[in-house]
């Protein structure tokens, strides 16, 4: 799949180092020549016939700095970066260093510098407008070269998705290398049936089994989707249905088991994307296994895949006591225990009162006697966010796991001194018969 961003930078920078050379040129700047043999073509006793032949890769590599400089030059050099195919067409171009013997921005910055030897190759000037459509011409060959170096294994495997329920300003966004999250119409090649509402993932790996970087990819868009959910409020889903390749093969569907649908939207900010780039990078690292916190992300992503608010409330509510109330729910510490780490001093009273109203909320519920309202429902999304912070907070180190403890350690110290955690006399004998 061809990415209509990385061409769109490409062909900007392209154009603007075609006119600062040209100009290099215009001010008296030559591009030098080599004598070179050609090939005979008659038998071997025929005379040697040579030719004159520009250096237009040596003018441009002086003219680097001068190169680097350009306004298109950053955000070309910034995608190339994340380019799967990088380190393939600069060893195939004669690119130098092998792929990590030099840093990812140095090795793109030489990758756009090769593209243009590709475009003026033995080219004594760069006017771009004289031959419009030779240098068109040019362009487009150039990039489809480029565009190759990504078809180069036979054996790559490339897994495409749907999310629904996010947005994102950029065109593209690059999570890590072999991960892009793209906007409809971002990418050519897309299978028919991706072409819908919803956001693009692609996975790309180069694996000798496939059935096992399948796997593998569909484990990366479990993580993606488990960080995204944990990132904001949005209720993100991926699409029941993915489409996987091998090389430039067809595409053949591939269920996904994903479930939900989504709630909200997730909006990401263009100032945003770096911060969930490295978000969902400590998540994927992070995430607990074989522990009450692993459990509790389970009930919460299970929670965010119901059809509702309300059907998710338990899942919720479950979570939040293996994380808060080991001593079980007759203990009646999980209302407190919560508006310790989640309130203020002068709202933990009301987020007390609210969270004996959502067990009230979800006893009515499983008794089948509960109603859908606005009220209702925004109260169960509340628990949901709670439960998303505290989440949050703990894969990223901002919370000791042992939630219980850290929040009886900030009550008794607030006690201790003589703040009035619980509010006015009045409200505290109700509050304090759920806390004991």
């Amino acid at each position: 799949m061809r990415s209509r961003q990385l061409e769109t930078a490409l062909t900007e920078f392209i154009g603007e180092a075609a006119d600062r050379l040209q100009a290099e040129v215009g001010d008296g700047a030559e591009v030098g020549f080599e004598l070179a043999e050609k090939p005979a073509r008659r038998g071997d006793g025929a005379a040697r016939l040579y030719c004159y032949r520009a250096l237009t890769g040596a003018f441009i590599e002086r003219h680097a700095t001068q190169l680097a400089s350009l306004s298109a030059h950053a955000e070309a050099t910034s995608l190339l970066v994340d380019f799967d195919g990088l380190d393939r067409y600069l060893a195939g171009s004669g690119g130098g260093a092998a792929p990590g013997q030099i840093k990812a921005y140095v090795r793109a910055d030489a990758a756009l510098r090769l593209l243009l030897q590709d475009v003026f190759e033995e080219q004594t000037d760069f006017d771009r407008r004289s031959d419009a459509v030779q240098y068109r011409e040019r362009v487009e060959a150039a990039l489809a070269r480029l565009e190759q170096s990504t078809q180069a294994s036979t054996s790559e495997l490339t897994l495409l998705a749907t999310l629904h329920g996010l947005t994102i300003a950029s065109e593209e966004l690059a999570l890590t290398k072999g991960l892009t999250i793209a906007q409809q119409g971002a990418l050519r090649g897309v299978p028919d049936g991706a072409q819908a509402d919803g956001l693009l993932v692609v996975f790309t790996a180069d694996e000798g089994d496939i059935d096992d970087a399948i796997e593998r990819g569909r484990g990366v868009l479990k993580d993606l989707l488990r960080a995204l959910r944990l990132f904001g409020d949005g209720r993100v889903t991926l699409g029941a249905l993915a489409w996987a390749r091998v090389g430039t093969g067809s595409w053949t569907p591939v269920a996904l088991g994903a479930g939900g649908r989504p709630h909200g939207m997730l909006v990401v900010s263009a100032e945003q994307e770096d911060e969930l780039r490295a978000f969902c990078n400590l998540v994927s690292r992070r995430a607990p296994h074989g522990n009450e916190l692993a459990w509790a992300l389970r009930r919460f992503e299970l929670g965010c895949e119901r059809a509702s608010s309300y059907e998710a409330l338990s899942d919720h509510l479950m979570a939040l006591r293996a994380l808060l109330e080991s001593e079980g729910q007759a203990s009646g510490l999980l209302a407190g225990r919560i508006a310790a780490l989640c309130a203020t001093p002068e709202d933990r009273t009301k987020l007390t009162r609210r969270m004996i109203k959502a067990q009230t909320l979800e006893r009515a519920i499983i008794a089948g006697t509960a109603e859908e309202h606005a009220a209702g429902l925004k109260l169960a999304g509340d628990i949901a966010d709670h439960l998303r912070a505290l989440l949050r907070d703990v894969i990223c180190d901002h919370l000791d796991p042992n939630l219980a403890l850290l929040a009886d350690e900030l009550l008794t110290v607030e006690e201790q001194s003589g703040e009035e955690v619980l509010g006015d006399s009045g409200e505290a004998s109700e509050v304090l018969d759920v806390l004991v």
